[in-house]
């Protein structure tokens, strides 16, 4: 994601192929900051490089091998809500899920009529980043995920989601 060289590959490595159903997933957590304590640049420009450029890169590469009505998800997360934030932990994540569900936004009205484009959180899943104690196993986050973007339609272009589907609030 990170890679400008990578993904630019993408685009020829693609030609002629036409995918109904596309999942970006591009996510560096960064510091664990518990305030308002502004991140070093370099860490500012992996996490956004990473969660905000890569996908707009990616976006780009895949717009012409999308089949039509083909299905574009970013995964994202609920940390990335500005209207369910009720804390500042690890505020450039979020800022960062924040400006790539804003990404994905732009993506569906770009590419409406030839693709239905959703951002969908996970879950809090059991991973190296979401920890020991969160409430989904991989496999239960991915099973719910695949459900949510088989039911999707045309409606559902351009809204932020969670795992089971529910709509999420930007």
């Amino acid at each position: 994601m990170a890679d400008p060289a990578s993904v630019a590959g993408l685009s020829w490595q693609l030609e002629g192929a036409a995918f109904d159903v596309a999942v970006i997933v591009a996510g560096i957590y960064g510091p664990r900051t518990v305030g308002l304590e502004a991140p070093t640049a370099e860490d500012f420009d992996a996490v956004m490089h990473t969660n905000v450029l890569g996908p707009m890169r990616v976006v780009q590469a895949l717009a012409d091998s999308l089949a039509p009505q083909a299905r574009l998800a970013l995964l994202s997360s609920r940390m990335g809500s500005i209207g369910l934030r009720g804390s500042t932990y690890a505020w450039l994540y979020r800022a960062s899920k924040a400006a790539a569900n804003s990404v994905l936004k732009d993506a569906s009205v770009a590419l409406s009529g030839r693709a239905v484009c959703v951002a969908l959180h996970p879950g809090w899943v059991r991973t190296d980043m979401g920890g020991a104690r969160a409430d989904l196993t991989v496999e239960q986050s991915v099973a719910s995920l695949r459900a949510t973007i088989s039911r999707l339609t045309a409606a559902d272009t351009g809204t932020f989601l969670n795992h089971d589907g529910q709509p999420l609030p930007w």
